[in-house]
């Protein structure tokens, strides 16, 4: 029996209800924001309509139907991890990932490991805008994910292990058109540049400006499926885009630049 509150008519309503009810309204947020402008949201909207259907036929004891549908109603749970499993994988790993930072973060404040901003940290992220910032003006094509702690093993297939510091001419010579490491993404974690020639996932949004190319597709499609921050230079017109939860920034001008990095780099 949970603390009394307060009555809606006849209905009471309880300290633990308040929290039910919040905890699903979270939930139901994180599921639209994994469907949102993805074609899955048709698969879902076929689902409710399909169990309006089974209830209405029963309704109406029209029987054979009924039978017929119920074969797909008992399974349909099954059937939804299966058809959503990378969304449910993703939705598994933003939440795990969520408490673990969370978890880290407040340990890191009892041992003073984050407090202030280290002249190793500054030079990094210095080296970091300028390489994005020179291949803009050269219009070299790049794509850096900052992916902090969090593993993108079974998200990301093959890429070349490197685990190399962070400097301005490796970065440069990383992405450029004659190196062989040039085609995919970088990754960057724990202040190291830890692999290069990525394969990421592409994305299915249809939000997605159909002028964007490639390497925007695959930076919202990780970032759909992961906690990680995308940092892309177009190779066509030089402009830099920026990917975070499956939304994609364009024409990111320098000082926002500078206040991305800063806000995302582990």
């Amino acid at each position: 029996m949970g603390i009394f509150l307060f009555n809606i008519g006849f209905l009471p309503v309880s300290f633990w209800d308040v929290i039910d009810i919040l905890i699903v309204t979270y939930l139901l947020y994180q599921l639209y924001k994994l469907l949102k402008g993805n074609f899955a949201i048709n698969i879902i909207i076929g689902v409710v309509m399909l169990y309006m259907i089974w209830w209405l036929v029963n309704e109406l004891n029209m029987s054979l139907l009924a039978a017929v549908l119920d074969q797909f109603v008992s399974v349909g749970v099954i059937i939804l991890i299966i058809i959503f499993q990378p969304e449910v994988r993703r939705f598994l790993l933003v939440l795990g990932n969520t408490t673990l930072r969370q978890r880290s973060n407040f340990v890191g404040r009892l041992l003073d490991r984050n407090v202030g901003k280290t002249a190793e940290r500054d030079n990094q992220l210095l080296a970091i805008k300028s390489a994005l910032l020179r291949m803009a003006r050269k219009k070299t094509g790049a794509l850096m994910i900052f992916t902090h702690d969090m593993s993108l093993e079974g998200v990301i297939s093959s890429g070349v292990n490197l685990d190399a510091q962070i400097s301005e001419p490796l970065i440069e010579s990383i992405f450029n058109k004659e190196s062989p490491l040039h085609d995919g993404a970088m990754l960057i974690a724990k202040n190291r540049i830890q692999m290069a020639s990525c394969v990421l996932p592409v994305s299915e949004s249809t939000e997605i400006p159909k002028s964007a190319g490639l390497r925007h597709r695959a930076a919202v499609g990780i970032t759909e499926r992961a906690k990680v921050a995308a940092f892309i230079v177009s190779e066509e017109t030089g402009n830099i885009s920026f990917a975070y939860e499956g939304v994609l920034h364009r024409k990111i001008e320098e000082a926002r630049l500078t206040e991305l990095l800063q806000l995302h780099y582990d």
